[in-house]
């Protein structure tokens, strides 16, 4: 039997019988507890478990997708661009000239010259021909279909506020009293078809350009879709 008492001695009998009860309780526990596995020092504090912590989660990164640029950046043929070129007419400087059979739109400067533009027209039944003037022009205009448009296209929206995503595109001009504009397009690949109930298009830089040369009152020409403009030799200026 191990003797306790023995460690004892006068100078340091607290501390160590302190130390001495605390070993014999430890043995106490430890043989009621598990007496296959005694405790060698009871005293010490049990461990406490160690629990991993759990690896963290990284998020995953978005895949990035491409624009389709082919969608968003077809070319306009080199004949549909904006271009100064030779022209022979009896109209004065400052007139507007529509080529309806040519898809083209002349902007004469006098002296044998005009600007050619590129333009849509009216789809078969919907071309029309006369003499108009411009009687209103507006910026990033609303767009409010016509009920002969609604009657046949009753899906239509009835409004459409001004933007990049309104069919009449960046600038419009109003013909006469007519239901026809010249105006831009958010579809710029209808340039030099014939898609429009009627309306004049335009690509919204060269309808923005035209739009500064014009003015209310500017008299406006559209010819037949059998005639062909008087002279337009496409000679550059």
């Amino acid at each position: 039997m191990f003797n306790l008492d023995g460690l004892l001695t006068a100078k340091n009998g607290r501390r160590l019988g302190l130390t001495a009860g605390a070993l014999a309780l430890g043995l106490l526990i430890s043989g009621s507890a598990n007496a296959a596995q005694p405790l060698l020092f009871p005293f010490l504090p049990l461990p406490l478990p160690v629990y991993a912590a759990p690896a963290p989660v990284m998020p995953q990164a978005t895949p990035q997708i491409e624009a389709d640029d082919e969608a968003t950046t077809a070319e306009t043929p080199e004949r549909f661009k904006r271009q100064i070129v030779g022209y022979q007419t009896r109209e004065a400087a400052g007139t507007i000239v529509i080529d309806t059979g040519n898809t083209y739109l002349y902007y004469v400067l006098g002296g044998g010259r005009a600007i050619r533009y590129g333009i849509g027209v009216g789809r078969q039944g919907f071309t029309w021909s006369g003499t108009q003037s411009i009687t209103r022009k507006a910026e990033w205009p609303n767009w409010t279909p016509p009920s002969e448009m609604i009657a046949r296209q009753p899906y239509l929206p009835r409004f459409v506020a001004g933007g990049p995503h309104n069919p009449l595109g960046a600038r419009a001009m109003y013909l006469g009293g007519t239901i026809y504009r010249i105006h831009g397009t958010n579809d710029p690949s209808t340039i030099g078809g014939r898609v429009s109930s009627g309306c004049i298009r335009m690509t919204n830089e060269d309808v923005t350009d035209l739009y500064s040369r014009a003015h209310v009152g500017t008299k406006v020409v559209v010819m037949p879709i059998e005639r062909r403009a008087e002279s337009a030799s496409g000679r550059q200026g």
